[in-house]
C-alpha cells in the first residue's frame, strides 16, 4: 500500500508549470539491471497548450497525404509488369535479335553456375602470409644461420632486413653466404621458443605460438625497443621488391635460338632481366622451388656460391613474356595483381610485343591479357595468381562482350 508508484516502469508524474493553461506531461520509462536494481530514466515532453482545431486538421491531412504516396508507390512498386516492359523493349526486335538475346542470357547463366561449381570444388589459394610461414618452418634456400642458446635457426637474410631494423644493421656486418651469426638478445626472459615466435612473426606478420608470455605488454615493450616495430607484413614486401636488396636471383628472357648463348654468361642484357630472391620465388611457386632445388643438388648452385654471384635463369619468353613475368613477380612479394604493368612503354616491352608488331598483329586486348597469364600462372604452379585471373577476367570478358553484344554492359 505504502509502495512508492515511481519504482515501477511506465509511471507517470505531472508537473505543472507557470501557466495554469499550459502543462507539460513526463512520462518515464524505467529500466532495470540485474544487480542492485538500478533505474534509468528516458523522459518523453509531450506539450499540451493550445492548438487550433484548423492547425490540427491540416497536420493529420497532411500525414495522411504523405502516407498515400508511400503507400501508392510501394504498390507500383510491386506491381511493375516486367512482362509488358520487355514486349515494348523488344517490339522492334528482329526474330535473329531476339535469339541471339536469349543465348547470351543462357550461356551466361550457365557460365555463371559454372564458375561458382569451380569456386567451390578447387581448393583455397594460399595466400602470402601462408607461403611465408611453409618457408620459415622448410626452410627453403636459406643464406645465414643465427645460433640462440645453442640452437641453430637457418634464416633468410633479405626478408629479415627488410622486416626488422635489428636484423638489417646485424646481417649488414656479415655479408659473406652462410654465416653463422651469434644472437645475443639482452630482453630478459627470451627462450628459445619465444626466439623462434619471434622469427616466424618476422616472416607471417603473426606470432606462431599461444605463449602467454607475449600477452606480456612489458616484455613486447622491450622486444620492440630493442628490435624496432615492424610495418605490416605488405608493406615490407613491397618495399622488397621495389628495392631488392640482398638479391640472390635474376629472370633472363631469351627466344628458342639465343637460349644456348644466355647460358653461356651473356652479361649484355642484364637491362633486361628481373631481380628477385629465391626466399619468395621457391616459397610462391613449387616450378621455380624444384628447378632451385634440382640446382642444389647437380652442384650448380655450388658455384655460384662460390663466385657470389646471383643464379641466372634463363625464361623461353615464347612461353612466358617479360611484361608477363613483372606481374607474376609483383604478386609473388605482394598478393596483389597489376594489370597496369602489362601497358609498359614499347621500349621496354618484350621481345614476344616486338615479334607480334613485326609480324603485323594486331595488341591484345585486356580479356587476353588476363587469360595469358592466367596460362603463365598454371604453368608456375602459381595458384594465387591462377585463381585472381578468373576474378580479374570476368569483367574484362564482360566489357568486350558489351562491344559485340546488342545490350549496354548494364545487362550483362
Amino acid at each position: 500500500m505504502g509502495a512508492n508508484a515511481s519504482n515501477y516502469p511506465h509511471s507517470c508524474s505531472l508537473r505543472v508549470g507557470g501557466n495554469s493553461q499550459a502543462q507539460q506531461t513526463f512520462i518515464g520509462t524505467s529500466s532495470y539491471s540485474h544487480e542492485g536494481y538500478g533505474c534509468e530514466s528516458k523522459l518523453y515532453s509531450l506539450d499540451h497548450g493550445h492548438e487550433k482545431s484548423q492547425d490540427k486538421k491540416k497536420r493529420t491531412s497532411g500525414l495522411a497525404t504523405l502516407k498515400k504516396k508511400f503507400i501508392k508507390r510501394r504498390k507500383s512498386n510491386r506491381s511493375a509488369d516486367h512482362a509488358k516492359q520487355m514486349r515494348e523493349l523488344l517490339s522492334g526486335w528482329d526474330v535473329r535479335d531476339v535469339n541471339a538475346l536469349v543465348e547470351e542470357y543462357e550461356g551466361t547463366s550457365a557460365l555463371k553456375e559454372l564458375s561458382l561449381q569451380a569456386s567451390l570444388a578447387r581448393p583455397e589459394a594460399r595466400t602470402l602470409q601462408k607461403d611465408m610461414a611453409d618457408l620459415y618452418e622448410y626452410k627453403y634456400c636459406t643464406d645465414v644461420d643465427l645460433i640462440f642458446q645453442e640452437t641453430c635457426f637457418p634464416v633468410h637474410r633479405a626478408i629479415l632486413a627488410a622486416r626488422c631494423p635489428f636484423f638489417k644493421t646485424l646481417l649488414s656486418s656479415s655479408p659473406e653466404y652462410g654465416a653463422g651469426i651469434i644472437m645475443d638478445i639482452n630482453t630478459a626472459g627470451i627462450d628459445m621458443p619465444m626466439f623462434s615466435a619471434l622469427l616466424h612473426y618476422l616472416y607471417t606478420g603473426e606470432f606462431g605460438m599461444e605463449d602467454s608470455r607475449f600477452q606480456n605488454v612489458d616484455i613486447l615493450v622491450q622486444l620492440s625497443e630493442e628490435f624496432g616495430t615492424p610495418n605490416s607484413l605488405d608493406v615490407d614486401m613491397r618495399g622488397l621488391f621495389d628495392y631488392m636488396c640482398y638479391y640472390d636471383v635474376v629472370l633472363g628472357f631469351s627466344s628458342d635460338s639465343e637460349l644456348v648463348e644466355a647460358f653461356g654468361g651473356n652479361q649484355n642484357c642484364l637491362d633486361e632481366e628481373l631481380k628477385a630472391h629465391k626466399a619468395v620465388i621457391s616459397a610462391r611457386s613449387p616450378f621455380f622451388r624444384n628447378l632451385l632445388q634440382r640446382r642444389i643438388r647437380t652442384g650448380e648452385e655450388i658455384t655460384d656460391r662460390t663466385l657470389r654471384t646471383p643464379t641466372r635463369i634463363i625464361i623461353d619468353e615464347s612461353i612466358i613474356p617479360k611484361k608477363g613475368a613483372k606481374v607474376i613477380l609483383y604478386c609473388m612479394y605482394t598478393d596483389v595483381v597489376d594489370l597496369s604493368v602489362l601497358h609498359c612503354s614499347p621500349s621496354v616491352g618484350s621481345l614476344s610485343e616486338v615479334q607480334a608488331l613485326v609480324a603485323g598483329k594486331p595488341n591484345m586486348t585486356r580479356a587476353e591479357e588476363a587469360m595469358e597469364l592466367y596460362h603463365i600462372a598454371l604453368f608456375l604452379e602459381f595458384n594465387m595468381l591462377a585463381q585472381e585471373e578468373t576474378t580479374v577476367s570476368r569483367p574484362a570478358c564482360a566489357a568486350e562482350l558489351s562491344n559485340s553484344c546488342l545490350l549496354p554492359q548494364s545487362y550483362i
